[in-house]
């Protein structure tokens, strides 16, 4: 088979599954698009809670999902941009200062270039790493709110900057899996952020909208006004959470506890008729029983509620829980549960919807669904991510796709 070196190739590694997504750069009425033409997924029993466990099984979930995907599309894999979740990821908000002597040429990307490099000039212990650093504003003699300072007169240049910090071993072990599995990573990304290019509106991001990102075994967030994210983080329990409270409290199976939270399961009590029976499977053969749906719904509703005020309670922390005036949006194989945006409406108080794929060609069936959506930042990422690096005026015809990293990423595309 071909390269896929006229393709873009996104790997998502999950803690239920790896998902594969190959596409083909393509137009569609005159603009840029994306063409999915490759699809592989495949169980993965080697990673938890966004953490490799066992090497081997991860290595094993990444060439089954790879091999089925360059089946479909005809193509060999050998590069690919890959998410990258996990609790132990941080995320800091940063400032950096630089002084510029610029005379009558205006600041210039050297200048641009100085003033990032003080903004993430942050002290890290010694297993930490930069994975992300994303201009959230700049400031020319203290005049601020400017996107793109480049030939503005000015002395004294500021940016305001997010960081987003990964743990470099954690990080090394997964470029090993994926070397193992034949893939060469372009670039490793916050899951959150891929996720943001797929499901995310210009009207929300810049009103100030949460994207929760909910997958099996963590919940990744983030908060995004005036176009860039301004917070983000990755609580350590997911979808599979629920399910081992199931399976806990109803002293049934894993597997039964996930049957009854796919087929009956609800998180809001207040939607489900308490009169009805459901039949509970036992453990090693004894007496099946039988509860209410309103028990059912008030365990997930429980867990649920932790979720959502723990992301409140990171709001409030960072100063943005009043601020999410462009709704909510829910992602993520987990934010399937029934009740879940109902619920998520009273706890937060605003809009809440799904955030499936956009701006993806594909007559491929399922797709347009929450559980692809990080795959399907991570090609629209790509997209972005060699826009950025592309002559200005080249960037503008192309329109529709933008940058997690904003109109300024080719400046410091080498730095991060």
């Amino acid at each position: 088979m071909p390269k896929t070196d006229t393709h873009v190739v996104a790997i998502d590694v999950g803690s239920a599954k790896v998902a594969v997504l190959i596409a083909e750069r393509t137009e569609v009425d005159g603009e840029p698009a994306l063409e999915i033409v490759g699809v592989g997924r495949a169980p993965n029993r080697g990673t938890l809670r966004g953490h490799i466990v066992h090497l081997d099984a991860t290595v094993s979930a990444l060439k089954r999902a790879t091999e089925e995907a360059e089946t479909m599309a005809g193509v060999e894999i050998s590069r690919a941009f890959v998410g990258i979740g996990g609790s132990d990821l941080r995320s800091a908000n940063s400032h950096g200062t630089a002084y510029v002597d610029c005379g009558d040429r205006g600041i210039a990307r050297a200048d641009i270039d100085l003033v990032l490099n003080a903004a993430r000039g942050v002290p890290l212990p010694p297993d930490r790493e930069i994975l992300h650093a994303i201009p959230q504003e700049f400031a020319v003699d203290d005049h601020g709110g400017i996107a793109d300072p480049h030939g503005m007169l000015g002395s004294r240049l500021e940016a305001k900057v997010h960081l987003v910090m990964g743990h470099a071993p954690r990080t090394r072990t997964l470029i090993r899996c994926l070397n193992r599995a034949g893939v060469e990573a372009r670039e490793i990304v916050f899951e959150p952020l891929a996720t943001a290019e797929a499901v995310l509106l210009p009207d929300e991001r810049e009103l100030g909208v949460l994207l929760l990102d909910i997958g099996s075994g963590t919940c990744g967030f983030a908060f995004f006004q005036h176009a860039e994210v301004q917070h983000s983080g990755v609580l350590s329990f997911g979808a599979s959470h629920f399910t081992a409270d199931l399976a806990s409290v109803l002293r049934t199976s894993f597997a039964g506890a996930e049957t009854l939270k796919l087929r009956d399961g609800c998180c809001l009590v207040g939607l489900v008729d308490g009169d009805d029976g459901l039949v509970v499977p036992s453990v090693a053969g004894g007496s099946s029983k039988t509860i209410a749906r309103e028990n059912l719904a008030e365990i997930l509703q429980a867990r649920a509620e932790e979720m959502f005020h723990l992301v409140q309670a990171e709001l409030e922390k960072a100063g943005w829980a009043d601020q999410v005036r462009g709704g909510l949006v829910l992602s993520g194989g987990g934010s399937k549960l029934a009740g879940l945006p109902e619920l998520a409406q009273q706890v937060f108080s605003c809009d809440v919807r799904y955030g499936v794929p956009l701006g993806l060609v594909s007559e491929i069936e399922g797709l347009a669904d929450p559980t692809w959506a990080t795959a399907a930042g991570l090609l629209r990422y790509a997209v972005a991510s060699e826009e950025a690096r592309l002559p200005i005026a080249r960037r503008r015809s192309l329109g529709g796709v933008r940058s997690v990293m904003g109109n300024l990423r080719q400046m410091f595309s080498d730095l991060v």
